[in-house]
């Protein structure tokens, strides 16, 4: 081998590695998906399974920032076809066995995430810091995780979801103000959710929220379980953190982030 072409070996050599530690990640690459309007291949849930509980979280002030979340236009769940596809075969089966589904929150724009993001840098608004996050100071939420610059949400296959025990009862209005009660009391004791008891209400940030925290038992981890197994049985992978978050696998969308707006309109308006 001559020199030259030993230099030229060398060089090759080190521009491999420059541009192999410049590569961007996964997650580096991942888009936001343009426009207003959603891909033809995302529904409204009620579309496809009328009987599922909404209970659109972020479209009230009941939720960790207290007030109604940016893009959510209307109170509805939107997810990908084959998302809400599985997630009907989930409610035809647990009807069969007295309960439905309840979902709280499914596709995410990327809007509303960054209005998480700003509020989680808003160090002096701890409004809701009684019921949601009591144990957990508001200085830790990015690094321990209850708050990301990036949500699966806003792919579109990934949803915040629980169980009613049939025949549903209302769950009463909550009214901006009202003393609050930590996520994690007993449940006659934190806000009346309709749902059969988690252990945590909806959204606690507490790691108690975990799906197999061993302090968990009883009719609380059954339930857990329950919600899980059908979820799970039907495509749907478990958020170990959280025992409400699933998401529909294989994503159609796994590297592109949406921020289409919450509502019929940009559902109709891109078919």
């Amino acid at each position: 081998m001559t020199r030259l072409s030993t230099v030229a070996r060398g060089l090759i050599t080190a521009l491999a590695a420059v541009l192999a530690a410049t590569a961007p990640t996964a997650t580096a690459q991942a888009t936001t998906g343009p426009g207003p309007h959603a891909p033809e291949d995302f529904v409204a849930l009620r579309s496809v399974d009328p009987t599922i509980i909404q209970e659109m979280r972020y479209f009230t002030p009941h939720n960790f920032v207290g007030e109604r979340i940016d893009g959510y236009a209307q109170p509805i769940c939107v997810l990908t076809r084959p998302a809400a596809q599985a997630l009907h075969k989930a409610q035809t089966k647990l009807l069969r066995r007295g309960y439905t589904l309840k979902v709280y929150d499914c596709y995410r724009p990327q809007r509303a995430v960054n209005h998480f993001v700003r509020w989680a840098k808003d160090l002096e608004d701890q409004a809701m810091k009684g019921e949601f996050y009591p144990n957990v100071d508001k200085t830790r939420l990015f690094a321990d995780g209850y708050i990301a610059e990036k949500s699966g949400h806003s792919r579109g296959s990934t949803l915040d979801v629980t169980l009613v025990k049939l025949p549903a009862m209302p769950t009463r209005p909550y009214h901006p103000g009202e003393p609050l009660v930590p996520c994690f009391a007993p449940k006659n004791e934190r806000f009346p959710d309709n749902s059969v008891d988690m252990g945590t209400g909806f959204d606690c940030f507490d790691t108690l929220s975990h799906t197999l925290d061993p302090r968990v038992q009883g009719e609380q981890r059954t339930n857990r379980l329950l919600l899980k197994s059908t979820l799970e049985g039907l495509g749907f992978v478990n958020l170990a953190e959280e025992w409400w978050h699933y998401t529909y696998k294989p994503e159609p969308y796994p590297d592109t982030y949406f921020d289409f707006p919450v509502s019929r309109k940009a559902l109709t308006s891109a078919h």
